[in-house]
């Protein structure tokens, strides 16, 4: 359910490789629940191709429906990387080599001993008015511009840039849940789990169907933001199901 107090987001996949196949995505659910755990509700996920027209479509759609968008992939150091480019262009605003971004970048490559070529220099080029989302892994970082916060598709970078824009984010209620594990198809419990709903239109009930040992089986799952009502539910419905 949603309420004024609800802070959403949409998270946008961008990649060939995986509308190809070629790379299976990780980042959906550790997006989904890093976000859960910290009371902002991701309500649309999306995939597109590294194609600027639609990245640019795509961004400019989210942004204005969502509290959030977060952006995962195309933000390396080849030519096919455009995401960067694409943020600017749907902003409206030039992009070049942050100051910031390549003063980290320089750092890290002395470090190492390696030369700063222009492949890693496209790491730092920024949309104008970006702030910087530190990278605790490989130091080129991610950015935020408005309410869009833009991270690499490498699935272990991906999640030490959520963990570093984190305490910018605005936050609402923590989404709280309950489950009830049946070993009862769905057809059994349908018209039951539909009056439940209506009784407590407050809190978000889901039926997942499943097998278990071979016999069907089915996990009601209900969530709230109210620790009180949410157990109320509960635990009606477990009288209710004889459980």
């Amino acid at each position: 359910m949603t309420t004024a107090d609800d802070i959403t987001a949409a998270l946008l996949i961008i990649g060939d490789e995986i509308l190809s196949g070629r790379t299976k995505d990780k980042n959906i659910g550790a997006v989904a629940d890093h976000l859960t755990a910290i009371g902002i509700r991701l309500k649309e996920v999306r995939v597109v191709a590294d194609d600027e027209a639609e990245i640019v479509a795509a961004v400019n759609a989210l942004r204005a429906r969502y509290a959030y968008l977060f952006t995962t992939g195309g933000i390396g150091p080849t030519h096919d990387d455009i995401t960067a480019d694409s943020i600017a262009k749907a902003f409206g605003v030039a992009i070049d080599i942050d100051p910031r971004a390549r003063a980290l970048m320089q750092a890290a490559c002395d470090v190492r001993g390696v030369e700063l070529t222009p492949a890693r220099l496209r790491m730092a080029r920024l949309p104008a008015g970006s702030e910087l989302v530190e990278n605790a892994i490989s130091v080129a970082p991610g950015f935020m511009i408005g309410n869009v916060i833009v991270m690499a598709g490498i699935p272990d970078i991906m999640r030490a840039m959520l963990d570093a824009v984190t305490p910018r984010l605005k936050t609402g209620a923590r989404m709280l849940s309950e489950t009830i594990a049946l070993d009862r198809p769905e057809s059994q419990i349908a018209d039951l789990f539909a009056a439940h709903q209506r009784r407590f239109p407050d809190v978000a009930m889901g039926s997942y169907p499943s097998m278990r040992n071979g016999r069907p089986a089915t996990d009601l799952v209900l969530r709230a933001v109210d620790p009180a009502r949410l157990t109320e539910a509960r635990d009606t419905l477990k009288a209710a199901l004889g459980v």
